[in-house]
């Protein structure tokens, strides 16, 4: 009962700091190529010195018979992270928090096509109250999309989201690689990939480092990827899938209130219902079936 206990305030600690890292970004001006690959370098740096401490070994016949999935799966973080850290410059922290948790929706269009999963009827509403939850926090409907800056927040966000949708799908397949050695490899990978896409894409002779920022990616990569991370899969060990996946909920309704707090960042009562709606649709998907 206490590790269960233990277990239960990592997973919310970390769930407070994941709903924070929108905030960090907004104060960084740097590209979001450059932040993502910080945090992929830093994250997987801060897990290796957290599971050698631990004494925890990695599984190398594991890796190598799902080599291919894991540097995919990687690669597609990456990217993932890059649609995200744009969705923050572009538009509310709210707004790209909740597009991101459109994710879970996404799976559930998805997995009767890809994962032969039955479309049960409680879910195909949620995908419709979810999908609508989308139209109100989008601005449509209170004249906010008239900006394009706005809009193209929402498609990076939404995009981010497709992209671990994908990415979640892939992880039924690495249900066999151990939780630690599996995000090693997939921050690995999304640092390594990250690189020609920087060198391609980003003026790097533009980039100006201060020590405020030096200690913000350090933050960013450190608190919210390495920290974060050991919490998070470490209290998976004690705690049911069920629990895990609810508690996921507390991170966008933390980035909710900070952005109002810290970044003054307005919400109509238009976007007050779509993320009502949101979240709900997505919480109560998460909730099991009642069996007959």
């Amino acid at each position: 009962m206490k590790k269960e206990s233990s277990a239960r305030m990592s997973l919310i600690l970390a769930m407070i700091i994941f709903g924070t890292i929108g905030i960090f970004r907004k104060y960084i001006p740097l590209s979001s190529g450059i932040v993502a690959w910080v945090r992929g370098v830093l994250g997987v740096a801060f897990i290796l010195i957290f599971i050698k401490m631990k004494k925890i070994k990695m599984d190398w016949n594991s890796i190598r018979a799902h080599l291919k999935i894991l540097l995919i799966s990687g690669g597609l973080i990456g990217m993932n992270w890059v649609l995200l850290f744009e969705s923050y410059r572009y538009t509310s922290v709210a707004a790209a928090t909740l597009c991101y948790y459109m994710a879970p929706i996404f799976v559930m269009i998805v997995s009767p096509f890809v994962l032969k999963e039955k479309m049960t009827v409680k879910k195909a509403v949620c995908v419709i109250v979810a999908l609508l939850g989308m139209v109100f926090v989008s601005g449509v409907l209170d004249g906010e999309i008239s900006d394009l800056s706005e809009l193209k927040g929402i498609l990076f966000g939404l995009g981010a989201a497709a992209l671990y949708a994908t990415v979640i799908m892939m992880n039924q397949k690495l249900k066999k690689v151990p939780t630690y050695d599996k995000t090693i490899m997939q921050l690995g990978t999304a640092a390594v990939i990250l690189i020609p896409y920087i060198l391609l894409v980003e003026d790097l002779s533009a980039v100006t480092l201060t020590p405020l920022i030096i200690i913000m990616l350090i933050i960013v990569g450190v608190v919210h990827t390495g920290i974060a991370y050991a919490l998070y899969f470490g209290s998976m060990n004690e705690l049911r899938a069920q629990t895990v996946a609810l508690f996921g909920y507390i991170d966008p309704i933390v980035a909710i209130i900070l952005s109002a707090l810290f970044l003054k960042e307005p919400m109509t009562v238009y976007s007050a219902i779509g993320a009502v709606l949101v979240l709900g649709a997505t919480m109560i998907s998460e909730l099991p079936e009642k069996r007959k």
